[in-house]
């Protein structure tokens, strides 16, 4: 330990102590001086070699980028033209602050493609770590039966910190939805079914949390404007050939 960061310990000890130590106590405070010199010492050497410890180099992809699953669309929301060469399929949770951020990524990608990628949404609410997500997905589709989904989805991820149910059903009343008729839906079995079914379709694509994205089935690794750019740029080109 360096000599001035043990006169501030001895500093310290003598303040504590009082004014005007007595031969005992002058005596116990050089004991516990040795001792926290002998700690510090010891952590220093500790914080030495952490600090020259080899950086770890990142972990590789838990998955295999070029395989292609097949993400059958269904019954779920999608945005874009029908005859897109490019189709993103989002996995996602309403309750997710990197959902939302990626929401806003895919549409700023969408607005660059209008004519070639739509996007296809599917519920994956995480409800071991997120409570409220489960019903915010199931309430995205009482939207989606009104014609409303993309409108309440973005409500939804805007309002992700507050999405208890008595705000969802606030935000679904500001959105212009038939209150009784989004009631009723929330608890349609189709509803829950149809949630279910994208969780399974999530697992068996490998994915195990959000967001996960796809393009035409390959898993995005890179999720970023040009990410998604370069995934996108080469199945257009090959297939204007």
């Amino acid at each position: 330990m360096s000599r001035s960061r043990l006169g501030i310990v001895v500093a310290a000890l003598a303040f504590l102590a009082g004014c005007g130590p007595s031969a005992d106590n002058l005596a116990e405070l050089k004991s516990t001086q040795s001792e926290i010199g002998a700690r510090l010492a010891t952590l220093d050497t500790k914080l030495d070699a952490l600090a020259s410890a080899p950086v770890p180099s990142a972990p590789p992809p838990a998955f295999d980028p070029d395989k292609i699953y097949d993400l059958p669309v269904g019954a779920s929301p999608v945005k874009g033209p029908a005859g897109a060469k490019a189709v993103i399929v989002a996995f996602a949770d309403f309750q997710c602050p990197f959902c939302a951020q990626s929401a806003t990524l895919v549409d700023d990608v969408l607005r660059e493609y209008p004519r070639d990628v739509k996007l296809v949404f599917k519920q994956l609410p995480l409800t071991q770590i997120h409570p409220l997500a489960m019903h915010a997905a199931k309430a995205s589709l009482a939207a989606h039966r009104q014609g409303k989904f993309w409108p309440f989805h973005d409500v939804l991820f805007e309002k992700s910190r507050a999405l208890e149910p008595e705000n969802v059903k606030r935000y679904a009343e500001e959105s212009g939805l038939d209150l009784e008729r989004f009631d009723k839906d929330l608890s349609a079995p189709a509803i829950a079914t149809q949630i279910d079914d994208d969780m399974r379709l999530a697992r068996a694509a490998g994915v195990r949390g959000t967001p996960a994205l796809f393009v035409n089935g390959r898993r995005v690794s890179n999720r970023s404007r040009e990410g998604l750019k370069a995934m996108i740029d080469p199945l257009l080109a090959a297939q204007a050939k």
